[in-house]
């Protein structure tokens, strides 16, 4: 099983050399530290940020230089700083190659839901709205069960949406899994983890093909 780092690991060899990359809040925001060092990668952030760079260390933190979580980042020799219509014509024009985002659910159809809990007071959806309905590629990262071991893959999202059948693959602390016409299909699984183990975790269809390889970190 993996910890929110592992789970950050694993993403990062999603990326590809020349990738642009938008990173949501959360454990997204982990992916930057794993990045192969023999690829060029840019990444984005919605609050007017191109270039970012893994976190600084303790003590070496500029509180000017934040993430779109405010938190606070480093940048890399050529990065560059711009207003919120700049970052956005970027993200509406597609020019972002690959988008990870944290999700609170997600649907066996691709819907994901990480903006708002009914009851809860939540500032607004955010960039998130216009990030699900630009971006061709989108990557999840999220745990697979809730505090309380309830599935958070569902058939059916119960919280309110932030996008529509837009998410391509999911990774959590137990798998890496495809959304496809069908379903979900498992693709591989955590160090230690048992299909038998996702297959009780993932409400929705779960699609397994043969042998289901262990994750490379």
């Amino acid at each position: 099983m993996l910890d929110k780092n592992g789970i950050a690991k694993r993403i990062a060899k999603e990326v590809q050399d020349g990738y642009y990359v938008n990173l949501g809040i959360g454990i997204p925001t982990l992916v930057a530290n794993y990045v192969r060092d023999d690829i060029e990668v840019e990444f984005q952030s919605e609050n007017g940020v191109l270039g970012m760079g893994p976190f600084p260390f303790e003590g070496e933190e500029d509180a000017d230089i934040i993430n779109a979580g405010k938190q606070t980042i480093t940048t890399l020799p050529g990065a560059s700083f711009f207003d919120s219509a700049m970052s956005f014509a970027m993200i509406r024009g597609q020019h972002v190659d690959l988008t990870i985002l944290g999700a609170m659910e997600v649907s066996e159809n691709g819907d994901i839901a990480n903006w708002k809990i009914p009851g809860k007071m939540v500032k607004g959806m955010g960039g998130a709205m216009d990030l699900v309905a630009s971006a061709e590629n989108i990557i999840v990262a999220m745990m697979h069960t809730n505090r309380v071991g309830e599935s958070k893959l569902l058939k059916k999202c119960s919280l309110p949406l932030t996008g529509v059948g837009c998410v391509k693959k999911i990774v959590t602390n137990i798998a890496v899994i495809e959304v496809t016409p069908k379903g979900f299909k498992l693709l591989e699984r955590a160090p230690g983890v048992s299909v038998d183990d996702i297959k009780n975790a993932t409400e929705g269809e779960l699609i397994i093909e043969g042998d289901i390889p262990e994750m490379k970190l």
